[in-house]
């Protein structure tokens, strides 16, 4: 049997929390199998944090590091609120979206693997990485919500990064799905489409106003989900678009827990 790489055990304490030397006296006598391994080690009583994997995760809270040009956006995840406030949670997430920041997402990966074991055992809940995102801009704003259940990153081509952050905290009130009208996927429209029609069928109007009233529509739901489209909530006298004067917006992150 060829010897067990050092890569299968790190994967296995980064699954159980358990110490590498016996990681990989769990894979040995499991011959390399990696569910066999944990479930070695689930008997010796060893894997307390595996034994958690297979629960729910419906909390969490997100964390954002940036600089002038850049920012990473990290989701990580737990089983309760009370968890997602611990400082101890709260200062990996941030760990994590610093190195994700500063030296990039595999990096922050391997970060990952060597310190949430060890949080799992000691919260004593199931704690993994969600989403994970990089935003490359000229100008970069970004905007966490109090709960650290919303995170926005906008990022600009030009403009300020107050106007970024700005825009970045009306995407976290408005929850643009996209970025601009032209943005709206045919297969979204097409299912609109269909209900306009089933909602006009009964109207006694020629086919051309119909048509009319149905570009009407188009361009409405188009210019209501775009970010730039959409009244600025700090000034509904303006669009995003027109508080951003010449800046455009090439990059846009949005995410929930």
């Amino acid at each position: 049997m060829a010897p067990v790489s050092a890569s299968s055990v790190s994967e296995l304490r980064a699954r159980t929390g358990v110490s590498m030397l016996a990681c990989k006296e769990a894979l040995d006598e499991a011959k390399g199998d990696m569910e066999k391994a944990i479930e070695i080690l689930r008997k010796r009583g060893l894997a307390q944090a595996v034994k958690k994997a297979d629960r729910a995760q419906n909390a969490g809270a997100l964390f954002v590091a940036q600089k002038a040009d850049k920012a990473a956006i990290v989701s990580l995840k737990c089983e309760t609120d009370f968890v997602s406030r611990n400082a101890d949670f709260l200062a990996i997430g941030q760990g994590l979206a610093d190195t994700t920041l500063s030296k990039g997402v595999d990096a922050a990966q391997k970060d990952a693997a060597s310190k949430i074991p060890a949080s799992v055992l000691k919260l004593g809940e199931n704690i993994t990485v969600g989403e994970v995102q990089e935003v490359a801009a000229a100008v970069i704003g970004s905007y966490v919500h109090s709960n650290k259940r919303i995170a926005v990153v906008v990022g600009l081509d030009k403009g300020t990064p107050e106007q970024a952050k700005d825009v970045a905290m009306h995407a976290a009130a408005m929850n643009p799905p996209y970025v601009y009208p032209e943005d709206v996927p045919e297969e979204v429209l097409i299912k609109e489409r269909d209900i306009w029609k089933e909602q006009m069928k009964n109207e006694k109007k020629p086919e051309a106003i119909l048509q009319k009233i149905m570009l009407g529509k188009e361009r409405k739901f188009r210019e209501e989900n775009a970010l730039a489209k959409q009244a600025f909530v700090k000034d509904n006298s303006k669009s995003v678009e027109q508080y951003l004067g010449g800046a455009k917006i090439v990059s846009y992150e949005r995410l929930v827990i």
